[in-house]
């Protein structure tokens, strides 16, 4: 059972990286400053991450072909490139038109998709009996995207416009590769006798994500959260919180061992 709760904390750290589409105000200012498009050209770029969603029945036939963890790294490196080279773009390093950021912004959208459908099915495949909590826990860490975003760029780019649109789609790119590198060796189905007793460790997980969404809210309130903590201790807090989780699968493991011992 160990393992199961493990690919479990796996897939909620996916789904925490994976609301990059919700950046996409962070940096739309300076795309449309750039590009000197109108404020409606600038709201179609806001479609066409969900324009790449339309397609995300490709991951499904991929995920039924293909090992997961092969299936995750395509998801992150679509979004490799559909952010990264819009980085390029604002530091000068490439020239792009209008249609070719719409375009890299549907392949991104569609990357999300990619980890979605592996994260889905990690969660239904591992918890059969309870997949729908599963799911809800794993797919609730989605909201947390935004925050944990946020909270990097204002470490590094506090001030500056230009630089934290930058930064964000610098983000976009990197994290969820390194992410999904991390969690492939456990996007895998798990043989752990699927057990029913399960009830203490999901009270447990929904116990940690409300601290987490608490912690989440309350840090974004603004003068609120930074007149306690520091831009530096909300990146540290929520590094924790995203943490522990893991408490889980390591109590789990334990009384595995114990079982076995006696």
């Amino acid at each position: 059972m160990g393992l199961q709760w493990l690919s479990l904390v796996a897939t909620m750290w996916l789904q925490s990286i994976n609301g990059t589409n919700s950046n996409f105000p962070a940096y739309s200012s300076e795309l449309k400053r750039i590009l000197s498009i109108s404020q409606l050209r600038l709201n179609n770029l806001a479609s066409a991450s969900d324009a790449g969603k339309l397609l995300g029945w490709i991951s499904g036939i991929a995920a039924a072909h293909f090992p997961l963890w092969l299936v995750l790294l395509i998801g992150s490196f679509l979004g490799l490139v559909g952010y990264g080279v819009q980085f390029l773009f604002l530091t000068d390093q490439v020239s792009l038109s209008y249609w070719h950021i719409f375009l890299l912004t549907v392949l991104a959208g569609n990357g999300i998709c990619w980890i979605n459908t592996v994260c889905y099915i990690i969660a239904i495949r591992n918890f059969p009996f309870d997949r729908q909590i599963a799911v809800c826990l794993s797919t609730s860490y989605v909201g947390l995207s935004a925050k944990l975003y946020t909270s990097i760029v204002e470490v590094v780019a506090p001030t500056s416009a230009p630089q934290r649109a930058k930064a964000f789609l610098l983000l976009n790119s990197v994290v969820p590769l390194i992410v999904c590198t991390v969690a492939a060796p456990l996007a895998r189905d798990v043989d752990g006798g699927k057990s029913r007793k399960l009830t203490r460790g999901f009270s447990t997980m929904f116990v940690i994500t409300i601290v987490t969404g608490l912690f989440a809210v309350v840090t974004s309130l603004g003068s609120v959260g930074s007149r306690f903590m520091p831009q530096y201790a909300v990146l540290v807090g929520m590094i924790v919180v995203l943490f522990l989780p893991l408490l889980v699968p390591m109590v789990e493991r334990m009384r595995e061992r114990c079982s076995r011992s006696a």
